[in-house]
């Protein structure tokens, strides 16, 4: 009588076992079980291209007296400077997370959302009315004077500019020239860019980002993938920096990743609290004793995490696509996997 290996055994067991408890894995399509084996080095070298973008816009305000009467129409008319009853100076800051998706010849280009960097030129407010109504005369304007938007990471600060921008489907493309030397350091995303268009329901996908500042990744399954046609949605966790993050899905199992969209945003909604007018490091109140001090109204936000809204990589693929000449002419040779040309 003939034995086999006990190798042999064990390993055809755990080929039976495979092909029982995932049967779907080689069948083409985006993978919907929990990854069956370890990605970890896989996962280390993608978040390599992941990076945290901060962006600052510098403003010059100029607020009126209620008598100046002015507005859009007659403005332009209007030496603003001399009209204006006080000047001041402010700032206004995002972040969010940039990916790196091409490093050549010196030539850096990272892929964010354009609403990290799409800081008006020119804000108003106006007066308003004794009914509570706005009014249409401006009481301030504040125009935009110079605006940063650099990777904390890079030693010598080097900014970005904004290369290309959709404000509609809120894609941006950053980029710069730096010393070659630095460059050829850097490691873009090297993985293919997918089709979002073939999700389905219950897809299983991970999440890259910087929530708070902070370089994370999470999980995440995709719901309503037609629901709308630039757009799916996953249920992952999102917090203040997450934009911008690249969302994987997998194809038949890891460690076969492709990029399949980019986080775009949560539902929120915005509330109006009572704050006591405090100094930084007053003591906590007391809550026994009812507070009789000053107060003021802030407005802040309420995210509804939970419920994330992704850009489909197609839409990504065609804004590439249809600025290729002048993306080229920059310097940025994307081409292959990058925008299936």
């Amino acid at each position: 009588m003939r034995y086999l290996p006990a190798i042999f055994l064990l390993l055809s067991a755990c080929t039976a076992v495979y092909d029982s408890v995932y049967p779907t894995l080689n069948d083409g399509k985006y993978d919907s079980e929990f990854p069956y084996k370890s990605s970890s080095e896989q996962l280390e070298m993608i978040s390599n291209s992941i990076n945290l973008l901060n962006s600052i816009a510098f403003y010059t305000g100029y607020v009126f007296d209620s008598n100046s009467r002015l507005t859009k129409e007659n403005i332009s008319q209007t030496n603003i400077e001399s009209q204006a009853i006080e000047k001041v100076y402010f700032n206004r800051t995002a972040s969010g997370t940039a990916t790196l998706i091409y490093a050549g010849d010196g030539n850096i280009l990272y892929l964010t959302v354009a609403h990290i960097v799409a800081f008006p030129d020119t804000l108003y407010s106006y007066f308003i009315n004794p009914d509570g109504s706005v009014s249409g005369y401006i009481e301030s304007i504040s125009i935009k004077s110079r605006q940063n938007n650099y990777i904390p990471d890079f030693q010598d600060g080097e900014e970005l500019d904004i290369i290309l921008m959709d404000k509609n489907i809120d894609v941006a493309l950053l980029g710069k020239k730096i010393d070659p030397k630095v460059a050829i350091a850097l490691k873009p995303f090297n993985y293919p860019w997918g089709s979002s268009s073939e999700l389905e329901w219950g897809n299983f996908v991970y999440v890259f980002g910087y929530p708070m500042n902070y370089k994370m990744i999470t999980k995440a399954l995709v719901s309503n993938p037609k629901r709308e046609k630039n757009f799916f949605l996953i249920d992952a966790v999102f917090n203040k920096g997450s934009s911008g993050g690249i969302v994987l899905a997998i194809r038949d199992g890891v460690p076969n990743f492709e990029l399949v969209g980019v986080v775009r945003s949560v539902p929120a909604d915005f509330q109006l609290n009572l704050h006591p007018f405090t100094k930084k490091h007053d003591i906590d109140f007391n809550p026994l004793i009812p507070y009789k001090g000053d107060v003021y109204v802030e407005k802040e936000q309420v995210i509804r995490s939970g419920i994330v809204k992704v850009i489909g990589i197609e839409t990504i693929k065609d804004f590439i696509n249809s600025h290729l000449p002048y993306l080229r002419s920059k310097g940025y040779y994307l081409s292959g996997f990058l925008t299936n040309k």
